[in-house]
């Protein structure tokens, strides 16, 4: 499983982009996770499904929320990720009004949460194999906070655990 001190795996997220450019088409478009991170401080949250009870209600707000004071305090970008295609997760975006404040970063199956390590199986309910709710502070492409909640719980990768924790890390 993922650490504190670990490179995040090699490997790719895609996300649905709205406006043309910067090397970017409008629709899905897939990013390289070194690339993507080299020389930036991302708040990544991970969650089990777009649309779902607790991650629609309390924790992409959350961090919808708090945007601007986590950029106030030093993270260059916000991504939420979950195991669901660019579509839904760029569907989903726009119903939680992210734009320009967290990035939907689809996962669409399951590699990079398989990769972490840090993966639900849902089987039971009829929702396959997801990803773990956890957060992390990424430097570089370097792990440097991991807050992975337990079954069913929402504790720790809240948008103001994040907030606190890049305090303590940042400044």
């Amino acid at each position: 499983m993922l650490k504190v001190g670990d490179k995040l795996p090699a490997g790719s997220l895609s996300e649905f982009v709205e406006v043309e450019g910067n090397g970017c088409s409008i629709g899905p478009n897939t990013f390289d996770l070194e690339k993507a991170t080299a020389g930036k401080k991302i708040a990544v949250f991970a969650l089990p499904g777009a649309y779902t009870p607790t991650c629609s209600a309390k924790h992409v707000p959350g961090y919808v929320e708090n945007a601007a004071a986590l950029k106030a305090v030093g993270v260059d970008e916000i991504w939420c990720v979950s195991v669901n295609d660019a579509f839904v997760m760029g569907a989903w975006g726009r119903d939680q009004h992210t734009a320009g404040k967290v990035r939907m970063m689809a996962d669409g199956s399951a590699d990079f949460a398989k990769a972490t390590g840090l993966t639900l199986d849902l089987t039971s309910r009829g929702m396959g194999l997801r990803s773990n709710r956890y957060s992390m502070l990424v430097v570089d492409g370097v792990v440097k906070t991991l807050n992975v909640e337990g079954p069913g719980k929402f504790e720790v990768s809240d948008a103001g655990t994040m907030l606190k924790q890049v305090k303590e890390v940042l400044t």
